[in-house]
């Protein structure tokens, strides 16, 4: 594609912008915290009585035997949703970033089958801006520098519930189907589901912060919410997973005929900058 004359200093704005949208994805990218698929919180544990409400909670946590469903996620700077599917290995996801100091707006979604990846890509708020066609764009793993960089199914706990309610230092069930406490989100793979270095700056306020987690009659987890505490210049904000539709959302398909086609040299120019 050939870029506007003077559009440069744009197209380097805009891949800080997607460099801060695909660091997004932590929230909803498993984070490779899940390499065992059984060793997840809530597999085959069912049946089972639970001893505590901490252990209640984590078999409600979605596994590899749950059928597609439905997830949000929100955590300061991004607000990402699609579906799930473990049957399938397949997760979609669409991420929306606040606009940046320059004004861009960035809308990607992400659509995972096992290794295979599309993705599709709108950026607005400035003159000048790369346009990509409104159809899913194959990619080619081989042909990005970091793979590690775009999201890959890695467990059907995409929110990383399990890792921040096993790092609970207190649970409590108030009421049926409602549970609150704290959660040392500094500690073991709880940190590894915050942003990159967030675990660090927050400190000794990390340690306790205030969760309320709800489970539905259906004995799956409905919502996750923490309640992040401001450190420095960043402002307090809500970490929150939601997961709905179990079962009853579609399944998860690849995209066929004129919904797809193969991605341009500019999506690998923007995803390898």
């Amino acid at each position: 594609m050939t870029q506007a004359t003077g559009s440069a200093s744009t197209i380097r704005r805009m891949v800080g912008t997607v460099a801060a949208t695909l660091a997004a994805t932590t929230l909803l990218g498993g984070c490779g915290l899940k390499s065992d698929p059984a060793a997840a919180p809530g597999t085959g544990s069912a049946a089972s009585p639970t001893a505590n409400p901490k252990d209640a909670l984590l078999d409600a946590v979605p596994d590899e035997t749950d059928g597609a469903f439905r997830f949000t996620g929100k955590d300061a700077s991004s607000n990402v949703s699609g579906r799930i599917d473990p049957a399938s290995k397949a997760v979609e996801m669409a991420i929306v970033m606040a606009p940046d100091k320059d004004g861009i707006t960035a809308k990607m979604s992400f659509l995972v089958i096992e290794d295979k990846l599309w993705m599709k890509a709108k950026f607005s708020g400035q003159p000048g801006l790369p346009k990509f066609p409104d159809k899913w764009m194959a990619l080619d793993r081989s042909k990005l520098t970091d793979t590690g960089s775009v999201p890959s199914y890695d467990g059907a706990d995409q929110g990383n519930a399990g890792p921040l309610i096993e790092a609970a230092t207190s649970v409590e069930q108030p009421e049926p189907g409602k549970y609150t406490g704290f959660i040392d989100v500094t500690s073991g793979n709880a940190a590894k589901a915050l942003d990159d270095g967030e675990a660090a700056a927050l400190g000794e306020a990390g340690k306790r912060v205030p969760f309320t987690a709800l489970v539905g009659p259906d004995k799956h987890l409905s919502s996750l919410v923490l309640e992040m505490p401001a450190v420095g210049k960043h402002k307090a904000y809500q970490y929150v997973v939601t997961y709905t539709d179990f079962d009853s959302a579609p399944k998860i398909t690849a995209p066929t005929g004129g919904t797809a086609t193969k991605a341009p040299a500019l999506a690998y120019e923007l995803l390898n900058s």
